[in-house]
């Protein structure tokens, strides 16, 4: 605070001069000093006959300054830092100040002043709850984003846009204003939460349009909260403490409303997404080309379209399971998309084998999309994967099955006595060769699980024919030469296999394990490489087993028995692992 100066003495401002410049804390500071020589240190019979003037000018200049604190303290929030923090600490100061003086008359014996207790501490939160009221009831000018909103969304937008505001002015000038004691910044939050929730109630109460719902809800859960978690508010301010804008029985209404709204918006966008591929196949397009592979848009379109609406569901409803509920009738689309590709299946046009192909990947797509996310409830996961997996299986039916037609002149050579004359083999594996060039046009991974899909079929069909029984091996050197074709053949088969991108390793050592039956003589050999087939394949049956012994045409029935007993107290002791792979029980023996 400044003083007058004359040429001979130094004179402090009066209280006139004070409150003119804005020294509330000192201005207070002179009228209890007054209030004191009228008040104190006389009897109550004295004061009664004190100087009325010096009382009612006294309460004039009380009245008086309380009304410039009252102003000082409504200029809170809309004066510049510049303006606001000296006149406002010295108006809090004056506060506490007179919070002191109205604690020391009520020690007091005597008769206090008629404007004792003062409560300015109580008129100042009031102020503030009035200013605040006022504040949200009227928001600065809308922003040029708000003149195409409904009056629902300019108001709630507004009326934000001002808390946010506010409350950041008050962290950043205002809290320096007051002693910690205060807390005045959880103060003012409890005031600005309170009036924002009691004008957000009045609108939930209303029936809202979708856009309107949507936009209350995401205020309520998600900008809101977003303001609050701002590093700045979050260290001066307790949010938990605040508790909800809206209470559950307003809330969940609205959830429910914005859940079927964006669920409604996902089917239809992934319905148009189906529709313009039908249209793409009525029309006779074929699928375009990316890198040599035929592509098609459908599960990226779909897969955007459902991580975005589901994820931003997250984020408003902030609970993960209330936003799976968009995607519960996911499984209906699926069956359309199923029904389509079984469609194009059946049509057989001339351009299907290229749809067929394009739908293998997004069937890919969608598989890893649908296990690596949790975006969706269990039993739409678990119907959905199932119905790619037959898409799958049927395409890949649909692609092998020209393949298997071309081979089967070939397969029957193989387990016959030309089988072991004539390298025959070697007409298979040139015709497979032509073959799965006709598979090209697949994603790598696709093409890598079909082939090796026709590699494991080429192999049923090799072991199946071989069990057959038509080739004889009567002594040990057909039983070897046996042997060798069968080693040989594997290998090659392999070899041809793995040169076009297949990892179907297992398959080989299967048919190597199978010559190496057909090559061993002492019946204790035979069992322990029997039961080595066994354990690692415990769909291998005893049919299986005597039908590859009867090639043996030197072994006797007993042993054949012996054997096959053998390999079933080896599958009744050891238990099948789950993981484990099956091969023989697609194998048909008669």
């Amino acid at each position: 605070m400044r003083t007058r100066s004359t040429s001979s003495t130094t004179v402090n401002p009066n209280f006139e001069e004070c409150l003119e410049g804005q020294y509330l804390f000192e201005a207070t500071q002179l009228l209890i000093d007054r209030e004191k020589h009228l008040f104190g240190e006389i009897t109550e019979a004295d004061a009664i006959k004190a100087h009325e003037e010096a009382v009612k000018k006294l309460a004039a200049d009380y009245e008086a300054l309380e009304k410039r604190i009252e102003q000082t303290v409504q200029q809170s929030l809309s004066l510049s830092s510049e303006e606001t923090v000296p006149a406002l600490t010295s108006a809090v100061k004056a506060i506490n100040l007179e919070e002191e003086q109205d604690q020391l008359w009520k020690q007091r014996c005597q008769t206090p002043p008629a404007w004792r207790p003062k409560k300015w501490k109580e008129h100042h939160d009031k102020v503030l709850h009035e200013l605040v009221y006022s504040r949200l009831e009227n928001p600065s000018s809308p922003t040029g984003d708000q003149v195409n909103q409904s009056p629902i969304r300019a108001d709630i937008q507004s009326m934000g846009r001002q808390l946010k505001e506010d409350l950041q002015w008050v962290v950043e000038v205002v809290k320096n204003c007051y002693p910690p004691e205060m807390d005045i910044c959880n103060f003012y939050a409890r005031q600005y939460h309170q009036t924002f929730s009691a004008r957000l109630r009045k609108i939930a109460d209303f029936v809202l349009d979708d856009k309107d719902c949507s936009f209350l809800l995401r205020w309520v859960k998600e900008f809101y909260p977003g303001i609050l978690e701002k590093p700045e508010l979050a260290s001066n301010i307790n949010t938990k403490a605040l508790g909800n804008l809206l209470p559950d029985e307003l809330l969940k209404p609205l959830e429910e409303q914005y859940l079927s709204k964006q669920q409604s918006d996902l089917m239809i966008y992934i319905g148009r997404v189906l529709d313009e591929a039908k249209k793409e196949w009525d029309q006779g397009k074929e699928p375009t080309r990316d890198d040599g592979c035929y592509v098609s848009p459908v599960a990226y379109d779909v897969i955007q379209f459902i991580n975005g609406i589901v994820t931003s569901a997250h984020i408003t409803v902030r609970d993960p399971h209330k936003a799976q509920k968009i995607t519960s009738n996911l499984t209906d689309f699926m069956q359309r998309y199923q029904n389509f590709h079984e469609d194009i299946i059946k049509q057989n046009k001339p351009h299907s084998k290229a749809f067929i192909k394009a739908n293998l990947s997004c069937v890919k797509q969608f598989r890893d999309f649908l296990v690596d996310r949790d975006l969706f409830p269990e039993d739409v996961r678990e119907n959905c994967l199932r119905g790619l997996t037959e898409m799958k299986q049927s395409a890949h039916t649909y692609l092998l099955t020209p393949v298997h037609k071309i081979l089967k002149p070939h397969y029957k050579k193989v387990g016959t006595s030309d089988w072991l004359k004539k390298n025959t083999f070697e007409k298979l594996l040139n015709s497979t060769e032509e073959e799965l060039q006709e598979l090209q046009g697949l994603t790598q991974s696709c093409h890598q699980e079909l082939i090796g899909q026709l590699q494991q079929e080429m192999t049923v069909e090799y072991v199946r024919r071989l069990l057959k029984g038509e080739v004889k091996l009567k002594d040990k050197d057909r039983q070897l030469m046996a042997y060798m074709t069968v080693k040989e053949n594997a290998e090659r088969l392999h070899n041809l296999f793995a040169r076009m991108g297949s990892k179907q390793d297992w398959l080989k050592e299967i048919l190597t394990k199978i010559a190496e039956v057909l090559k061993l003589q002492d019946i204790p050999a035979i069992q322990m490489q029997i039961v080595s087939v066994g354990s690692a394949y415990p769909d291998l049956s005893e049919k299986h087993v005597s039908a590859l012994l009867k090639l043996k045409t030197n072994l006797s029935k007993a042993d054949r028995k012996i054997v096959k007993t053998t390999l079933s107290d080896t599958l009744k002791e050891s238990r099948a692992d789950p993981g484990t792979r099956t091969f023989f029980s697609k194998v048909e023996v008669r």
